[in-house]
């Protein structure tokens, strides 16, 4: 599905189709939904590739951590726009006035992520998360700190801390033309909703590439056992990194899908970049959800990642839960803060592991081929084929 960003009001857009239409026109921002096409493949845990020992949530995405809400906004334009931007929302009310604890983790660091110095120093988050292209961040931070300021409460802000990832989708997407404005940061977060989270060729994922292939958003999450908590951990990725794709620990290179597949990709670049979100409602420390980004990275490395010298390998980790919420009255005085142990981390970290390599899994197999300035360059990975290998190796069933 295409979002079609046509004002820029901090309020969704609900004039009727044609006014709608009409608007985009005059303001040459058309959107054209034929650009992309329409992708039937299953989810990976659905054709039965289900990495790890936990169950995922109801959703199986970030969403499930309750609280959290998800936005995209898909930009295409002509012959050679394509990009987009996500909003992740930690929670619905006042962000800024209610920050939540956050950890930040870097893997390889050739790529930006902005605001990470003061979650560093502070251990919190004020804002949205927003993921767009690498040189859209300025305009996807000026959406958030207008939309921050814009909300109720906030009329004495005087300086916010505004995180924004990217990743390079120079590749099929004319990114020199900076088509990403302000508006567009403002309307992913106004989308942004608790449901299910639409994957592949989508919002920040619209123009991106992994292992050779359209890459793109995807998501997952993992419930713990009520012994070990009974947390949610959920994750949504940005993928546009390289390597050698693995997928169950198997080899799905173009060697492989040689007699398999109508069309392989061109050989991969190991390098690129991916973003990482996490969020829990387990009530964590900044500095163990620091530790819980860290863990992340290892999933990554189960699909294939070496997290190369040109790579941007970033993880952004944050906490719902209530009892660890600093809010406007808790930061005002000394208060008693909740804090899981340390001892009782591991079924998190393994959670955090397993839901990132089955939300990298789910960007690819959603991922459509998007038309752009490289054409069909770079294909979306042929499933049926990728999955019979798996079978043939008998890593599913």
């Amino acid at each position: 599905m295409i979002q079609m960003i046509f004002q820029s009001s901090y309020q969704i857009d609900r004039r009727p189709f044609c006014i709608r239409v009409l608007t985009a026109v005059l303001l040459s921002t058309v959107v054209c939904s034929n650009a992309i096409a329409n992708d039937n493949d299953p989810r990976a845990r659905e054709a039965g590739v289900a990495p790890g020992i936990y169950q995922p949530g109801p959703l199986n995405a970030i969403t499930d951590v309750s609280g959290v809400q998800v936005g995209h906004v898909s930009l295409v334009e002509g012959d050679d726009i394509r990009t987009g931007v996500t909003a992740i929302l930690p929670h619905g009310d006042n962000l800024y006035q209610n920050k939540v604890p956050a950890g930040y983790a870097q893997g390889n660091g050739y790529g930006k992520m902005m605001g990470t110095t003061q979650v560093i120093e502070l251990g919190e988050l004020e804002t949205p998360v927003l993921l767009t292209n690498t040189l859209s961040v300025p305009e996807a931070a000026a959406g958030t700190i207008e939309w921050t300021l814009a909300q109720p409460g906030n009329e004495q802000v005087r300086s916010v801390n505004a995180v924004v990832g990217e990743t390079n989708d120079g590749r099929i997407n004319n990114i020199r033309l900076r088509a990403i404005k302000p508006e567009h940061a403002i309307e992913a977060i106004n989308q942004a909703g608790s449901g299910p989270v639409e994957e592949g060729s989508i919002g920040a994922g619209m123009g991106t590439v992994n292992f050779g292939w359209k890459g793109g958003v995807g998501t997952s999450s993992r419930v713990l056992p009520d012994e070990n908590g009974g947390f949610t951990v959920g994750v949504l990725v940005q993928t546009n990194y390289g390597g050698e794709l693995h997928i169950m620990g198997v080899p799905i290179n173009a060697e492989a899908l040689n007699t398999a597949a109508a069309r392989v990709a061109q050989e991969a670049s190991p390098d690129g970049s991916v973003m990482i979100i996490i969020a829990t409602d387990a009530a964590l420390s900044d500095r163990n959800l620091e530790r819980l980004a860290k863990r992340s990275f290892l999933g990554l490395g189960r699909t294939g990642s070496a997290m190369s010298n040109g790579s941007g390998d970033y993880a952004l980790a944050f906490s719902t839960a209530e009892s660890v919420r600093r809010t406007t009255a808790r930061r005002a005085m000394l208060s008693r803060i909740a804090d899981w142990p340390n001892g009782e981390m591991t079924p998190l970290f393994q959670a955090a592991v397993e839901a990132t390599e089955e939300a990298v899994y789910n960007a690819l197999f959603k991922a459509s081929d998007v038309r752009g300035v490289n054409a069909e360059r770079y294909p979306q990975l042929p499933v049926s084929a990728a999955l019979q290998i798996l079978r043939d190796r008998r890593a599913i069933e």
